[in-house]
């Protein structure tokens, strides 16, 4: 039979759609599997058409997904469990007033470390970091247990009302003052020498706790300092290292989104590589909080760990040499007398002993993220439908 003239308009158009969709995916195909030896050939106008394409090319999501995981928890173990020994090896320096050697840079602790390896194993540098880990979850218990019946609010930003944010800090307030006692006996558990005291069990930093808690104004020891003269002390540095960390944080992340931003503006990188750099600009920003927070802070914790400690009978390792152990023994009667006592016998330097600790804690954090943040790129490289070696970037353009 005939066909009609606007039948065969019609058959014409199927056919022509149907060759212009072959073609394009002839085209697609050609351009995904496009060497360098091929893209050199092409000419450079052309080349703005091909990154366009490519750029509409997006990563797989789930891969992405899990990537931002793994950075994320990469972050959260280097932070919690990875800085231990130097945790240890900072508060070993900082209760022993009577040290010789104020291991104010890494250099000085090497020698130490390598003693009580050989003297007592890898083990002793990762002792109370159960009852650490512990004592943090129980932290954030008691926080959201606190959050629920107060109507508060964990977590603040530029944006929460001054009254929520009054609430945050008064909440924060409770939760330290809870918590305090059982800090100071994680304290003991993680300055105590091995060799020379009974090792702790798990949950053994809840029972000492609980009685430094119960013990309110009449401690066991003649010497240790009763809970509510603690106290103050413990709310006021928690409360105030808290809020510093919380604005340096602000500024950075500001800082940090800001550098990124720009530098998809100029690079042209697709859309979905703004997670994992957001991701990368945040864990920068708690870092460089973080590390400025422990350095302003580092003297107040000192006096802190020296009050907590005293009275307790704790045995330590002798870190001039790492190879004896010394007893603590201090009669300091409040924050105030800490200080004075700690500027006249040992000078300015003495509430910074151990700070050699804190540098190779945040060398090592900052190592594990670059190896991190390099694996990620890898990974990405590997499995980007991008081609890596791109024409304009070639030729400097």
């Amino acid at each position: 039979s005939s066909k009609t003239p606007q039948e065969s308009s019609l058959s014409h158009r199927e056919r022509s759609i149907v060759d212009n969709l072959n073609a394009d995916q002839d085209a697609t195909t050609k351009i995904q599997y496009l060497t360098l030896e091929d893209a050199l050939l092409v000419p450079l106008e052309k080349h703005k058409v091909l990154d366009n394409y490519m750029d509409n090319q997006e990563d797989d999501p789930v891969l992405r997904k899990y990537l931002i995981f793994g950075v994320h928890w990469v972050s959260l173990i280097t932070e919690h469990l990875l800085s231990h020994p130097f945790i240890v090896l900072r508060r070993q320096c900082q209760v022993y007033n009577a040290s010789k050697s104020y291991h104010l840079h890494p250099l000085g602790l090497l020698p130490s470390i390598v003693h009580l390896h050989r003297r007592q194993g890898v083990g002793t540098l990762w002792k109370g970091v159960g009852s650490c880990l512990l004592v943090h979850g129980m932290t954030l218990a008691i926080d959201d247990v606190i959050s629920k019946f107060s109507n508060g609010s964990r977590e603040v930003d530029s944006r929460t009302p001054w009254r929520r944010f009054g609430q945050h800090v008064a909440l924060k307030c409770l939760s330290i003052a809870l918590v305090a006692p059982f800090h100071a006996a994680l304290l003991v558990e993680t300055v105590q020498s091995d060799i020379a005291s009974e090792k702790s069990g798990l949950f053994d930093v809840f029972r000492e706790g609980s009685l430094r808690l119960i013990q309110w104004r009449s401690p066991k020891s003649g010497r240790m300092l009763p809970a509510w003269a603690l106290m103050g002390p413990s709310v006021t540095f928690g409360i105030t290292k808290y809020l510093f960390n919380l604005v340096i944080h602000g500024v950075s992340s500001r800082i940090m989104r800001r550098r990124m931003t720009l530098a998809l503006d100029v690079r042209g990188r697709r859309k979905g590589d703004t997670a994992l750099e957001q991701q990368n600009a945040e864990i920068y920003a708690s870092l460089i909080a973080t590390l400025t927070t422990e350095v302003i802070f580092f003297p107040f914790e000192t006096i802190l760990h020296r009050l907590q400690l005293q009275g307790t009978r704790t045995i330590i390792d002798n870190l001039d040499n790492g190879c004896a152990v010394v007893p603590i023994l201090t009669n300091y009667q409040g924050f105030a007398d800490c200080y004075r006592t700690t500027i006249v016998t040992e000078g300015a330097c003495g509430l910074y002993k151990g700070f050699g600790a804190v540098i190779l804690q945040f060398a090592a954090h900052v190592a594990v993220i670059k190896l991190a943040k390099w694996t990620v790129n890898q990974i990405t490289a590997a499995t980007s439908k991008r081609p890596t070696p791109r024409i304009v970037q070639y030729y400097s353009i």
